[in-house]
């Protein structure tokens, strides 16, 4: 498939990317979880509010396995649920998933559940897809976490072959595919795109030949030096990419949303999450599009205000400065 066929044709994609243009997505959980899951309350009003706001797109994570010693829970729920219960109570925003563990998850189940949500959402899932950052979770699942980097690469090549060929044939160490056997669904649109996250433990050229996209982490976003530092390294990686396509470099950020729109941004607990009023989270994220960024997933779990406020606020102060891009509309189920 090639480059033009994604952007063009994918709803998903196309609502959250475009060529020196940046959007803006909600990253979940909306809520940090301490213990129970009253937190969850007016969760789905604020997605609500967000699908028929600018924003491009909402953010799952994919967390099997809670590590107190790490210090984040992520979003308890198993993403591919999540997606699902998120595919049925939204309309327009894409379905992104930051990201899907490929070392942990076999590629023919990766393959179904993701062309599955993609055509009960209509085409709407983009994919980012990481090696997996938490050493703890490699034993329970019975792999070495000192082969995430071989069995990534593997597990990309035998997802592209499961979702956009027929009747596939492949070989590796996660086994032998063949046989006239095949998986479906196909995605709505040909391809799911695939967003590779950090390094994966691959090589920057590897990444810019066989990614659809990159998501990387901001850096120093407080000062002036970390969106140009950020630029910088799209830039470089840009220039790997064959035939000087446009793949997309998108980013995210937590954020304390504060009610005072003058307040100046702010970097706490070590630079991780950043206190800011809408003005400055708007002069960063133009400084992010004027350095080549096309996509900011913002969460606002580790924030002081209800998440709720902090969504409403975001939808009528910040997004319209970065709304969502103009593309196909998803497609309507015919069963």
């Amino acid at each position: 498939m090639s480059d033009a066929f994604v952007r063009d044709a994918h709803p998903g994609f196309a609502r959250m990317f475009g060529e020196g243009k940046l959007t803006v997505g909600l990253f979940l959980p909306l809520w940090q979880y301490a213990g129970d899951m009253k937190a969850m309350a007016g969760q789905a009003e604020a997605i609500k509010r967000a699908d028929e706001a600018e924003f491009s797109a909402v953010w799952v994570r994919d967390v099997p396995l809670f590590d107190p010693g790490f210090g984040d829970a992520g979003q308890v729920f198993d993403p591919w649920t999540y997606l699902a219960w998120l595919a049925a109570h939204t309309k327009r925003v894409s379905l992104a998933a930051g990201s899907a563990i490929f070392t942990l998850r076999h590629p023919i189940d990766l393959a179904k559940q993701a062309a599955s949500i993609d055509h009960l959402s209509g085409g709407r899932v983009v994919l980012g897809a990481a090696s997996g950052d938490r050493a703890s979770e490699f034993p329970a699942y019975g792999i070495d976490h000192a082969t995430r980097g071989e069995r990534y690469r593997d597990a990309v090549t035998w997802f592209r072959e499961l979702t956009e060929a027929k009747n596939p044939s492949i070989s590796s160490s996660l086994g032998r595919f063949g046989g006239g056997v095949d998986v479906l669904p196909k995605p709505v649109a040909g391809r799911i795109p695939l967003l590779v996250t950090g390094s994966s433990q691959q090589k920057p050229q590897w990444i810019a030949e066989n990614a659809d996209g990159w998501l990387v982490y901001p850096g120093a976003t407080a000062t002036p030096a970390g969106p140009k530092a950020l630029g910088q390294k799209a830039a470089a990686w840009r220039e790997l990419i064959p035939g000087g396509q446009f793949k997309p470099v998108a980013t995210n950020e937590w954020i304390d949303l504060v009610e005072d729109r003058k307040y100046k941004p702010t970097p706490l607990r070590g630079g991780f999450v950043l206190r800011t009023g809408s003005d400055g989270l708007i002069e960063l994220l133009q400084r992010w599009q004027d350095a080549g960024v096309n996509h900011a997933a913002l969460g606002v779990q580790h924030g002081r205000r209800p998440a709720a406020e902090a969504v409403a606020q975001l939808a009528e102060e910040v997004v319209p400065h970065f709304p969502a891009l103009a593309g196909p509309a998803p497609h309507q189920p015919t069963w």
